[in-house]
């Protein structure tokens, strides 16, 4: 449930003063704890009271499900899937209208997308606490893999009647018409919610000639699922174009769109992107989970050098800091975690991102639209017009870019930005490449950060191993360097799906721009130069802080291997 709700519904009902209600909300941002809990934990309020005020605000009935027993009729109204995905439980009906218990009962979508989907009316009940309503859907809505065939089964005789190669007799009405099939609306919610709860951060649909693949990327790595039946091609992407909004009858041109949605009581926003193949549209989800935005540095799992040294610079009130890696290593949370630390009343922050992937209040977030010119210099350009005091480029692309962000820093603006380059010193020698004058890199520098993420060791079933000669061999190390030193594998379990792997973690190198470097940058010396300069002053490399998190039993040696 949304905190600045409950704590609004629990101040106007007399139940908690301001100063416990900011008491309540410092305590979820630091545990993570849902406020319901946070507020019944610190003893502000009774659980009845607080489920009761809740219920008295939307007008609903509460109710007592302590010795609440579904009948099988009774779950049958709510398929699995949209059960599990809404965190909706039915307690009755009548003719008309299914009464359900919510987990997020203050989400008045739930509701609107559960009538949708069922074509019944819906009556939103409150339980008595949100952990007893999941633990019922839990224990009577069996596996996810159950409802799944229950689905698929539904979905066998369903064939839409459609030439997938000739866009002359391709009926759009039709495949809306299939797309808005309660079975299909069912399947999609439920491929999103097992996503979700994967933790994947990438969903894939691909059609290929014989067979429709649906895959997930879980820590940089991908799964596929049961493939479902290849005639679902059509009808499941048209589904997502549709929640999307996007055009269903455009199949020959890429599309982008977003999809913003409540799962598993969490705020996820889903970035679409088709393409059209030669067997249908390709569809790719980036999901974007609105909470981890809420990122602090000191989360980020720096070395403390590192981290000291982002603070310094962060604060500082002109210059060029960049984060530079390959798509995919958390530059864009690095940045959001910085702009965080910095994002006060006192300070004007735009940011220029192709596209926004997150929303922070207090800032200004541009979109960039290549398609009516509105490009990163362009906004960079009228940025400078709005009286900022720090600048976000989502990405330097392109000499026009680079030179009025050098340009901002020089005239007293603190810009941060991203490349793509291997490590640290290849920032410096890729701006020479784009045509930047070496004194202007050398004058508005800052600091380079390079990041990669490595999969961390799933704890559960984390296991010692000693390593071969030839593998220490590859990491440049011999037994006597590592002395005593433990090294760890995963084996494998059902929390990390059988994979020893679960969660990533960010490994670093920081390039300091100190005077000795700067003399280098002016010569134009090579980028080999420049990264010897840079360790003969101290600075830790990838490979090194990679070693430091495979010391600690966070990642296994393969990892460190793959990435640096």
């Amino acid at each position: 449930m949304n905190t600045t709700q409950v704590l609004d519904i629990l101040k106007d009902a007399g139940l908690v003063k301001a100063a416990e209600a900011e008491d309540i909300d410092r305590e979820c941002s630091e545990t993570g704890r849902p406020v319901e809990e946070a507020a019944v934990n610190l003893g502000y309020v009774a659980e009845e009271s607080l489920y009761q005020a809740i219920a008295d605000s939307i007008g609903a009935e509460r109710y007592d499900l302590a010795e609440f027993v579904p009948s099988p009729e009774m779950l049958a109204l709510v398929p699995g899937g949209l059960a599990r995905l809404h965190g909706a439980l039915p307690i009755g009906a009548t003719e008309n209208t299914i009464f359900v218990a919510l987990t997020d009962p203050l989400n008045g979508q739930l509701a609107e997308d559960l009538r949708f989907a069922l074509g019944r009316e819906i009556q939103t009940c409150v339980g008595q606490s949100i952990a007893r309503i999941q633990t019922l859907i839990d224990t009577h809505y069996g596996t996810e893999d159950t409802s799944m065939e229950d689905i698929l089964s539904q979905l066998g005789d369903t064939k839409l009647e459609l030439a997938e190669g000739s866009e002359e007799i391709f009926n759009a009405a039709a495949a809306a018409a299939e797309a808005n099939a309660t079975p299909i609306i069912r399947y999609v919610d439920l491929i999103l919610d097992k996503a979700i709860q994967a933790r994947a951060s990438d969903i894939h649909f691909e059609p290929f000639e014989l067979e429709f693949k649906v895959r997930y990327r879980v820590d940089g790595s991908l799964y596929e699922m049961d493939p479902p039946p290849r005639h679902l091609a059509l009808p499941v992407i048209s589904r997502v174009k549709v929640m999307s909004n996007l055009n269903i009858a455009e199949r020959r041109l890429p599309q982008d769109g977003r999809i913003q949605r409540i799962i598993g009581g969490k705020a996820v926003d889903l970035r679409v992107s088709t393409l059209p193949t030669q067997f249908g549209e390709s569809v790719v989800l980036r999901v974007l989970d609105r909470s981890s935005v809420n990122l602090d540095i000191d989360a980020l799992g720096m070395p403390d050098f590192i981290r000291s040294h982002i603070l310094e610079t962060i604060e500082k009130p002109n210059g060029i800091f960049i984060v530079t890696g390959p798509t995919g290593s958390g530059k864009t949370t690095t940045l959001y975690a910085c702009l965080r630390r910095i994002n006060t009343v006192d300070v004007k922050i735009l940011t220029a991102e192709d596209p926004v992937e997150y929303e922070i209040e207090g800032i200004i977030q541009v979109p960039i639209h290549e398609g009516i010119g509105l490009n990163f210099a362009r906004v960079l350009r009228a940025f400078l017009r709005q009286d900022p005091d720090r600048i976000l480029v989502g990405e330097t692309r392109d000499m026009e870019t680079a030179q009025i962000a050098i340009q901002a820093s020089l005239t007293g603006h603190l810009v941060f930005t991203t490349l793509h380059t291997n490590d640290s010193t290849g920032a410096v020698t890729r701006l020479v490449d784009m045509g930047v004058e070496p004194f202007l890199i050398s004058a508005s520098l800052e600091c380079v950060l390079a990041q990669r993420l490595i999969r961390k060791i799933c704890t559960r079933c984390r296991e010692a191993y000693e390593p071969s000669e030839a593998v220490l061999q590859q990491l440049g190390l011999t037994p006597y360097d590592i002395g005593d030193k433990n090294f760890y594998y995963g084996k494998g379990c059902d929390a990390c799906n059988q994979t020893g792997y679960r969660g990533r973690k960010g490994i670093y190198e920081l390039l300091k721009i100190s005077d000795p470097i700067r003399e280098l940058i002016n010569q134009r010396a090579p980028g080999v130069v420049l990264r010897q300069k840079a360790i003969e002053l101290g600075m830790t490399t990838l490979r090194e802080d990679g070693l430091r998190s495979i010391y600690g039993g966070e990642t296994t040696i393969e990892e460190v291997l793959k990435y640096t």
